[in-house]
């Protein structure tokens, strides 16, 4: 058995963002402004922060798709996508699992994963298992794909130790996102009948009314 990849020894019960910024408290070092001006500073880039969220979930969608498909195109078998919980305390938001039945395309389908997300300009950042061809990991910071021999892939059986993680059928981020309506206001146009109308009003508006006769 080949020896369990760095990425995969920790244990999911622990949280792999330790040092980040999101798990620090904030401490006020000299009154309670710093804390104002920070919470006024959020609201302010509220609108923004929501569509860079929106638009990184979409980039995320695409690039797990890109690797779904490189799985495909070299026929990898038993294909499942996990998607983790934010506070399972997971490393990442999404395993890509799926087994080949020989080095040779084992290696194949880590090359063409490679390739695929490479064309979209993502590039790895760690990857462990390739010469051994047992279980090749390789990690994309957002999600993680692993290519596994059938005997490494239940020997080791993630989709047991991640059983909190909801699973998806390849299906569901494949699909195309639905065409989202433009908020911006058609312009009015007014109709011929319309305009005849009011050139009409305004003509007896513009024309000068003869006084009234005063009755005797």
């Amino acid at each position: 058995m080949p020896t369990l990849p760095r990425l995969a020894r920790l244990d999911p019960s622990t949280s792999l963002r330790a040092g980040s910024e999101a798990g620090r408290p904030y401490v006020s070092c000299g009154g309670s402004w710093r804390t104002e001006t920070r919470h006024a500073a959020s609201l302010t880039g509220a609108g923004y922060n929501q569509f860079a969220r929106m638009k990184k979930k979409d980039d995320l969608k695409r690039q797990v798709s890109e690797a779904i498909l490189a799985c495909q195109d070299k026929q990898a078998e038993d294909l499942t996508i996990l998607e983790l919980e934010k506070d399972s305390g997971a490393f990442t938001d999404y395993f890509v699992l799926c087994s080949g039945t020989n080095p040779r395309q084992i290696q194949a389908i880590a090359d063409a994963v490679d390739e695929h997300l490479e064309a979209l300009g993502l590039r790895v950042t760690h990857s462990e298992g390739y010469k051994q061809a047992e279980w090749v990991l390789l990690d994309y910071v957002d999600f993680v794909v692993h290519i596994f021999s059938e005997k490494a892939r239940q020997f080791y059986d993630l989709e047991r130790l991640w059983k909190s993680a909801k699973r998806l059928e390849p299906a569901e981020l494949l699909a195309k996102p639905k065409a989202r309506r433009a908020l911006i206001a058609k312009p009015m146009i007014a109709k011929p009948a319309t305009i005849k109308s009011l050139t009409a009003k305004l003509a007896s508006a513009a024309a000068p009314t003869k006084p009234r006769k005063k009755k005797a």
